[in-house]
């Protein structure tokens, strides 16, 4: 395993980093809140390939690895970038591997920019998907309710958002049927698969947002004088930043090993998905309240930039649950469910 990136990873994170608007930030963050969606830069995104690139060759697709989505998800992070990229291209890649003639549809039509589909978090229960990324702005999801894999229409008016501190389109949907993609264990896997991808993912953009939030208190550290000297020189401020640079370090990498292991197919996929999910969000929560402790007054002012990457480094993971659900489903994958319930 050699995650050393290649020239044409590096100029992808450059891309990217420029399609999501850092040079921007943080005005075009602060004009989409509270609903955390920009419709403009979404059409952007789509139209440079941001789905595509997840989507296999076969389906006209880019045939990007997990490893390199991982890259612009990390971009994504440091750039708080309103718009669903890490749900809707899970959801691309599991409709692309469907393979059905529903499936399939629905894919020409969201790499053509027609149609917003997203990955459901949660099974449906009860007629409702409930706390949906980009169910507030979605046109359909792909969700599982008892053993099949359905791809759900999602009227207007069959949308209900949720107020979250990550000011993201979360929404509950209310579900009045939807079209078969995958039923059976098959459905299941394939979901299971699909939620393993976005906590790759997402564990990345986790990373991101803490890494961009360390930056801004290293900065504001090397600035801020107190005592005769910049707060930055004293150890109290010093050693918990330098540790956070260390567990960002540990993070990234784990996360970047939990793709690699997804697009190999490697045994321990599952577990590694789960506990880069897991440590990317116990240290972006980290760091991010760090950031936060630093900047003294400043780090509880709505006006200072540091507590946008505070409030997203919280609601993006708990979307699906805690680092403890995390460590509980890395558990289950490593040692299975009968043993756990004997110990």
């Amino acid at each position: 395993m050699d995650l050393a990136l290649t020239e044409e990873q590096q100029a992808l994170i450059s891309a990217f980093a420029g399609l999501f608007g850092r040079p921007s930030f943080p005005d075009q963050v602060r004009a989409a809140e509270p609903a955390g969606f920009d419709a403009a830069l979404w059409r952007k995104l789509t139209e440079n390939g941001v789905l595509a690139m997840a989507v296999p060759e076969q389906q006209l697709g880019w045939g990007a690895s997990l490893l390199d989505l991982g890259l612009v998800a990390e971009q994504a992070g440091r750039s708080l970038v309103p718009a669903p990229v890490i749900e809707c291209q899970v959801a691309a890649r599991l409709l692309a591997k469907a393979g059905s003639a529903v499936a399939l549809e629905a894919l020409a039509a969201v790499l053509a920019g027609a149609r917003l589909v997203t990955l459901s978090l949660h099974p449906i229960r009860a007629g409702v998907a409930n706390l949906v990324p980009a169910g507030a702005v979605c046109d359909a999801l792909v969700s599982v309710e008892g053993d099949r894999v359905l791809l759900v229409p999602t009227p207007e008016d069959g949308r209900y958002p949720v107020s979250n501190l990550g000011s993201a389109p979360l929404a509950d949907v209310t579900v009045a049927g939807g079209s078969e993609l995958v039923g059976g264990s098959a459905g299941l896997d394939a979901f299971e698969s699909a939620l393993d991808e976005w906590l790759v993912l997402t564990a990345s953009a986790l990373v991101g947002i803490g890494a961009a939030a360390h930056e801004l208190v290293c900065r504001y550290a090397a600035e801020r004088r107190a005592f005769g000297g910049v707060i930055g020189g004293y150890q109290g401020v010093a050693h918990p930043l330098a540790e956070d640079a260390t567990r960002l370090d540990g993070a990234r990498l784990l996360a970047q090993k939990a793709a690699w292991a997804l697009d190999t197919h490697h045994p321990r996929s599952r577990e590694l998905a789960a506990l880069a999910f897991a440590v990317g969000s116990e240290t972006a929560e980290r760091a991010t309240y760090q950031a936060i402790h630093f900047h003294g007054g400043y780090g509880f002012m709505l006006e200072h930039d540091v507590q946008l990457f505070y409030r997203r480094a919280r609601g993006w993971a708990r979307v699906w649950g805690s680092a403890d659900d995390a460590y509980r489903r890395a558990a289950t994958a490593r040692y299975g469910m009968a043993q756990l319930r004997s110990a």
